[in-house]
C-alpha cells in the first residue's frame, strides 16, 4: 500500500534460523497512516476556509474550528506523521508532522497569543501575514519535493501553496478580498486532500485503486 510518497515500504530484515537457513523475520507491518493525516488536514482546512471565504461568520463561528484544529488537524495529523516515520516515508513524516504542528500552533496563536500582539489591528495583520508567508515558503518547498508522489498529492501541495500565498498577501495588506480568495483556494485544497484520503482508504480496503490518484509509473 503506497503512502503519500513513492518511497517503498521497508521489507523485514533477513535473519538466520541457526541452521544456516536464512528467512524473513515475521514483523508487524503498520497500516498506511496517510489517509488519517490527509483527512485531518482536509476537514480542518475546509472549515477554516469556509470562514476565510466569508461563507459563514468568522467572528461567531471561529470557536468551531479551534477544537478541530487542536484534535483532528493537529494531534491526529501529528500522530500520522510519527507513524510515517515508522514506515520509512520521509516525505510523509515531514509533511504530516509539520502540518499537525501548524494546526496546534494555530490553536495556540488564536486562543492565547493574538490578544497580546501590539499595534492594534495593523499589528495583528502584520503578524499573521508573516506567519502565513513562512508556511507558504515551507509548503512550496514540500511541493518541490512531491514530484515522486501521486499526482493527487502534488495537486494538494500546489493548491495549498497558492492558499497560503493568497492569505499571506491578504493579511499582510489587510485586504479582505485576497483573504476571501485564499478561502476559496483553501476549499479547493481541502477537497483535493479529502479526495486523496478517500482514494487511499479505498485502495487499502479493496486492494486496488478505485479512485484515480495518478500514481507514478515504476521504472525498471
Amino acid at each position: 500500500m503506497a503512502t503519500i510518497s513513492s518511497e517503498p515500504r521497508r521489507e523485514p530484515a533477513a535473519v538466520s534460523s541457526g541452521s544456516g537457513v536464512t528467512g524473513s523475520a515475521p514483523s508487524w507491518v503498520p497500516a498506511n497512516p496517510a489517509p488519517l493525516g490527509l483527512a485531518g488536514f482536509g476537514i480542518t482546512t475546509l472549515i477554516l476556509s469556509v470562514m476565510n471565504a466569508n461563507l459563514v461568520s468568522f467572528a461567531h463561528d471561529l470557536p468551531v474550528v479551534l477544537g478541530m484544529a487542536l484534535a483532528y488537524g493537529g494531534i491526529a495529523q501529528l500522530l500520522a506523521g510519527m507513524w510515517e516515520f515508522r514506515t520509512g516515508n520521509t516525505f510523509g513524516a515531514v509533511a504530516f508532522t509539520s502540518f499537525g504542528a501548524f494546526w496546534i500552533s494555530f490553536f495556540v496563536l488564536v486562543q492565547f497569543n493574538l490578544a497580546k500582539v501590539g499595534g492594534g489591528t495593523a499589528g495583528v495583520d502584520a503578524g499573521l501575514g508573516l506567519y502565513l508567508w513562512a508556511w507558504a515558503i515551507f509548503t512550496g518547498m514540500m511541493f518541490l519535493c512531491s514530484f515522486t508522489a501521486t499526482r493527487a498529492v502534488q495537486a494538494v501541495f500546489l493548491a495549498l501553496t497558492v492558499t497560503f500565498v493568497l492569505l499571506g498577501i491578504g493579511n499582510s495588506g489587510g485586504t479582505a478580498s485576497m483573504i476571501h480568495a485564499g478561502g476559496y483556494a483553501g476549499i479547493v485544497t481541502a477537497a483535493l486532500a479529502l479526495y486523496t484520503a478517500c482514494g487511499e482508504i479505498m485502495a487499502a480496503v479493496y486492494k486496488h485503486d478505485v479512485l484515480p490518484l495518478g500514481r507514478p509509473t515504476p521504472h525498471n
